[in-house]
């Protein structure tokens, strides 16, 4: 049987990382984020779905979605980014569900599903263990103000626009603490793992 598990993190918490680490080690990854683009390409059901409900001037000249003009709609209407939420979020779980029922069918050992809402959108029912990804507040705002070149204002606006880490803590199977060097979270990861009965390495 393959073990499912979710990643997630917050903003500038290191998951990516932490991701890029369970791939180099061979294992499925599933990031719902690319299947989320997936999902509303050009033909797709929700792609026409969106069309539909928000019009074709959301449309770009070659015809994909302009993301900044949807977003500009959904950011200020909450009832609109509910509908968007509504047509997106089932194709994004059927896709998700195709890469499981794949990886599960090739007899893999481990899956991994890479979902930063995972808690908030109560997507937990698609695993069987969770790992967090976990930097303190501090580190989190000082790491996003330099990689996004944001002021303290700004990180600020973002870092508290998510659940806080800490609340993610409680609901989390296994911890990843990313305060540190890579090298020290790598040595959690296989920890972790280990501790589920998957026995990894790192080259």
């Amino acid at each position: 049987m393959s073990l499912v598990i979710g990643l997630t993190g917050g903003i500038a918490s290191g998951k990516s990382t932490v991701s890029n680490m369970l791939k180099e080690m061979d294992i499925t990854v599933v990031d719902a984020d690319v299947e989320a683009r997936l999902a509303v390409d050009k033909g797709e059901p929700a792609y026409l779905k969106i069309i539909a409900e928000f019009g074709q001037e959301i449309l770009l000249e070659n015809g994909d979605i302009d993301r900044q003009k949807l977003g500009a709609i959904i950011f200020y209407q909450e009832e609109k980014r509910q509908l968007l939420n509504q047509i997106v979020h089932p194709e994004v779980r059927k896709r998700m569900m195709e890469k499981i029922q794949k990886a599960t069918e090739n007899q893999e050992e481990l899956i991994i599903l890479d979902i930063p809402l995972l808690f908030e959108s109560k997507l937990t029912f698609m695993v069987e263990k969770t790992i967090l990804v976990y930097v303190d507040r501090e580190t989190q705002l000082k790491r996003l103000m330099q990689r996004n070149q944001l002021s303290a204002a700004d990180a600020l606006a973002r870092v508290n626009s998510q659940m806080p880490l800490a609340e993610k803590v409680k609901l989390a199977d296994a911890v990843i603490d990313n305060n540190g060097s890579i090298e020290d979270a790598k040595k959690q990861l296989i920890e972790i793992l280990a501790g589920w009965g998957i026995q990894k390495t790192y080259q």
